[in-house]
């Protein structure tokens, strides 16, 4: 019986290649191994973590092994939602001819639900970007919104909605469809609908997408059209086996659905229909939890039971804490793999059942990697103190498109520095009027030099906002730079800062690098350090 690629993938695992435009990508462990990597594949790190001190690596799965491609997954989350707020929440049937602009949106947003407005802001919370629906807001729309208070906004729950992942773009796209909906068709919408409900309606309908496997099943039946191929996960799954490391996959997806995906993305292709599968992708890990309800799973003190998963029936299987208990009947035996090897399968549980499943001492020894800055990361850094690798896939195109714009970059603090300096002319030579004794040919001469001064500022001034429009616009027409707000890093970038050890564009790029890699952060500067240490 021929092979599949999958196993292929297995077994010539450090001979794999992939060509990334003109330049090609080798898995570490080959001989052609360990070169320099392009800028959209490295790993960044915040924290220093020393892979030799790791003895588990975990991984979620949706948008971390999988990652789904937004211009048919997205778009059928958006149709699905769509349908559910016309057939089962009385929307007008008009909705059902909407499109979705799949780039339009961005992580790190924020959804103001009571004002019907989407805010993007910098580190400090200061919103420097907002739209009503799709009409973008006037400064002075901004600052007495958001700005004129005494007491600062926290922009939480329960009156903001964040928009931290990938599956959310969606729903806040179609948000903004229903705010200018509303403000142009009052008459139509359900009776005593405001924002806030139009959002909750839109997460209630996003709800029974998910309940009723509307978006799964028509993933199961066709992966391809859904999930990006990423030929390095087996390579580099198997490289940090090989290297002594445990692995292990948590996921809140069930274990019917995690095995059609795991197939696909492992190249052994199991279709929806054929539920006897050999489960051969279960050679690379050592436990895989499935339905673990993260972010709560991450709780050591969560009581919730975990169950054994039978992989050819999906049944439940008792536990005591992972240990198998006695059954009576006739049970299945478990799953045995090729060389003996067991891999376990369980559903739900907590943080503390797989710590004794994989024999874990000390929390620090773990890394996990997701893609999730809440279900994720902040949990699993935060409360355990796991270490963390934060997926973004985003990352790539805007470190390239940096790359490109690094002589525009120079040119805006070039700019911003003159800017600066002109100012501060124009203040001596006003303070010099007000407090010197002049006389009037040097008063008029003074006042000759302001005007210049200012008309010089205008220009600069407008040169600076020409060039930081170009380059906002180059990285989203709408929202700028992912990680940026202005100057200022954007609330996304400080929460990846803080809880993510390392962060990259996608999971296999772990692959390109040493599986004992000691990872350091570049140096910190403060301001008065750029230019006493020119880079």
């Amino acid at each position: 019986m021929e092979r599949t690629h999958g196993t292929i993938l297995g077994q010539n695992a450090s001979r794999v290649t992939h060509n990334d435009g003109n330049q090609k990508r080798y898995i570490w462990s080959s001989p052609e191994g360990g070169h320099k990597i392009d800028i959209g594949k490295q790993i960044f790190c915040n924290r220093s973590l020393n892979m030799k001190n790791i003895i588990a690596v975990g991984f979620d799965m949706d948008y971390t092994l999988a990652q789904y491609m937004p211009e048919t997954f997205e778009s059928l989350a958006y149709e699905g939602t769509v349908k559910k707020l016309v057939y089962d929440l009385g929307y007008p049937q008009e909705l059902l001819e909407w499109s979705f602009d799949w780039k339009y949106m961005v992580r790190g947003l924020v959804l103001d639900k009571k004002r019907g407005n989407i805010l993007k802001m910098d580190r400090h919370k200061y919103v420097k970007v907002a739209y009503h629906g799709f009409r973008e807001m006037s400064k002075q729309d901004k600052v007495g919104t958001y700005g004129n208070t005494l007491i600062r906004d926290s922009f939480d729950e329960p009156d903001y909605a964040l928009i931290d992942t990938l599956f959310s773009l969606a729903e806040a796209y179609l948000f903004a469809q229903l705010v200018d909906f509303m403000d142009n068709h009052p008459g139509k919408v359900p009776k005593g609908v405001d924002y806030a409900r139009m959002y909750k309606d839109v997460r209630a309908a996003v709800d029974l997408c998910h309940r009723d496997g509307t978006l799964k099943q028509m993933v199961a039946k066709d992966p391809k059209r859904y999930i990006n191929e990423d030929t390095f996960i087996v390579p580099m799954i198997k490289m940090l086996r090989d290297s002594g490391r445990s692995t292990f996959l948590v996921t809140n997806s069930l274990w019917d659905y995690t095995n059609i995906v795991m197939d696909f993305l492992c190249g052994f292709r199991t279709s929806s229909e054929d539920k006897a599968g050999k489960f051969e992708w279960l050679q690379y890990f050592d436990v895989v939890i499935t339905g673990s309800a993260k972010p709560g799973f991450f709780h050591e003190d969560n009581r919730a039971n975990l169950f054994e998963v039978e992989p050819e029936t999906a049944m439940l299987l008792n536990t005591d804490n992972g240990t198998p208990m006695a059954h009576v009947g006739d049970i299945s035996p478990r799953l045995v793999l090729k060389g003996g090897e067991k891999c376990r399968i369980f559903q739900g549980g907590s943080v503390g059942h797989l710590h004794k499943l994989l024999s874990i001492e000390s929390s620090s020894q773990v890394l996990y990697v997701g893609d999730h800055i809440y279900g994720d990361i902040l949990r699993s850094k935060k409360v355990l103190g796991w270490r963390t690798m934060l997926v973004v896939p985003e990352l790539e195109r805007e470190v390239e498109l940096l790359y490109e714009l690094r002589d525009t970059r120079k040119q805006l603090r070039l700019l911003r520095n003159e800017r600066h300096l002109i100012e501060d002319e124009i203040h001596h030579l006003q303070w010099s009027l007000k407090f010197d004794e002049l006389s009037d040919d040097a008063i008029a001469e003074k006042n000759a030099a302001i005007d210049d001064l200012e008309c010089k500022r205008e220009k600069v001034r407008m040169a600076h906002q020409h060039a930081q429009r170009e380059c906002h616009q180059k990285c989203h027409k709408v929202w700028g730079q992912l990680m940026k707000t202005g100057y200022q890093n954007s609330r996304f970038a400080h929460q990846v800062e803080r809880f993510a050890c390392l962060y990259t564009s996608q999971v296999s790029n772990i692959s390109l690098y040493s599986p004992d890699k000691y990872y350091r952060p570049s140096e910190d500067f403060l301001p008065h350090e750029f230019d006493i240490l020119p880079l």
